[in-house]
């Protein structure tokens, strides 16, 4: 008997099947056992009626410890109390291997056992759905570069320099040299754009910054596309396309995820371009006027600050023109304002923060060579990339999208660290 996935169930309903499965959960109540079956592609209900199987299986079912691997023989059925549609029938079970003391039980645990638990905790039907949104989110992406001619370029991992500065980058030796775990791939990035026009990379990046807060990881992973003749509004106009696509296919392909972790489907809803957008200089007066008086002009903005901004809005909102001083030197100055650039951060709604951050990219090479020596930055370890405004610069944009924070947003979970299989945090090496 060929061996079907439970997600395959609705094709053959009144079939009898088989299915390779753990048990996830069980109950019984007299002469019925229910038995919670999972395989990877989703969540099924099996029922083993005691009259029809005999004494020998029933026990045999009852007596089944949590997460057994098991092969199940069973009729599929309608079942329209099941958000999945169809439950089985049980005829047969085979143990595979039977489980025991297995450490999560159907009860509360705490963050930290969960935690030293992760690589058992991912097969939560939570951590499921979460993992299913995730990937939903690469898949989107994929198909909305692949629809708008960008072309993916894998830059390295391991760099000699670094685009902000290397302050809070993993130092490692590379032979007799230094080198650093990348915190983003922009800089081949954009060398990629000259060749090829339109590129993005999808990859981890780490960041050693020692922050323990629900919206930082130390490895994460990051899209980043660069544009050739791409320039500050026709950017935004890309991200927020991008933004509204990956949310609509996630409420399309993934609606048992978002039910099972009773996210509000509203909200994600009406996430459809264009987003509104807010200069820097008027998120100061808004904040101001909102009582956060400890923020000036030329400070950058907190988490309770990009909170209240977001919370004015029911959409993803672009904070636009940051001040010079704040952000990294490969940013375009304004065309009338030498105080600010020409960039901008997508703020998530509902409290989750920045999700993406972009701008223009400087392009001639005088300016780019004095802002590298403002920097304080050595200039012999970034002489290939001052030659791309030397051999035909050309205007270019880009930006970076933080997967794990957009899961988060997107999913409705509170802390990052669910949103990533093995979160790397601040005290946490293992599993």
């Amino acid at each position: 008997m060929k061996t079907i996935m439970i997600h395959e169930m609705p094709d053959h309903v009144g079939e009898t099947v088989r299915i390779g499965a753990w048990l996830s959960n069980k109950r019984s109540s007299g002469k019925i056992a229910f038995l919670q079956l999972r395989d990877g592609s989703g969540f099924v209900q099996g029922v083993v009626v005691k009259d029809v199987v005999g004494d020998e299986l029933f026990a045999k079912a009852r007596s089944i410890h949590q997460e057994s691997s098991l092969y199940v023989t069973a009729e599929v059925t309608e079942d329209e109390r099941s958000s999945f549609g169809v439950e089985l029938q049980v005829k047969d079970i085979e143990i595979i291997h039977e489980a025991v003391d297995y450490p999560i039980t159907p009860k509360e645990h705490g963050t930290e056992f969960l935690m030293d638990n992760r690589h058992l905790w991912l097969r939560s039907r939570k951590q499921h759905a979460i993992m299913k949104i995730r990937n939903e989110i690469i898949r989107s992406t994929y198909e909305f570069f692949h629809m708008n001619g960008f072309v993916k370029v894998d830059p390295p991992i391991l760099t000699g320099s670094s685009p902000e500065g290397t302050s809070e980058l993993f130092h490692t030796k590379y032979f007799d040299e230094d080198a650093y775990l990348s915190q983003s791939g922009q800089l081949y990035l954009e060398a990629a754009a000259m060749a090829l026009g339109k590129v993005f990379s999808f990859g981890p990046t780490f960041r050693a910054e020692k922050s323990k807060t629900r919206r930082h990881l130390i490895e994460f992973w990051m899209i980043e596309p660069e544009m050739a003749f791409v320039q500050h509004e026709e950017s935004l106009e890309i991200q927020e396309q991008y933004v509204s696509h990956i949310v609509q296919s996630v409420l399309q392909n993934c609606p048992l995820e978002l039910e099972r972790l009773g996210r509000d489907l509203s909200k994600l809803e009406r996430i459809q371009a264009p987003f509104p957008r807010i200069t820097y200089d008027d998120a100061i007066k808004f904040l101001h006027e909102k009582g956060f008086d400890d923020i000036e002009w030329g400070d950058d903005f907190g988490a309770p600050h990009e909170t209240a901004i977001a919370e004015s809005f029911d959409m993803p909102v672009f904070i636009t023109h940051y001040p010079t001083g704040i952000k990294p030197f490969y940013m375009q100055p304004h065309p009338d304002r030498d105080d600010v650039v020409l960039c901008a951060d997508l703020i998530a709604p509902e409290g989750y923060g920045e999700i993406i951050g972009g701008s223009e990219r400087v392009y001639d090479y005088e300016l780019m060579k004095q802002r590298i020596q403002e920097h304080n930055l050595d200039e012999s370890a970034y002489q290939w990339y001052l030659e791309l405004s030397k051999y035909g610069a050309v205007p270019h944009s880009g930006f970076g999208l933080g997967l794990e924070r957009t899961v988060a947003w997107i999913s409705g979970v509170e802390h990052v660290r669910e949103t990533i299989p093995f979160p790397r945090l601040l005290n946490r090496l293992y599993p």
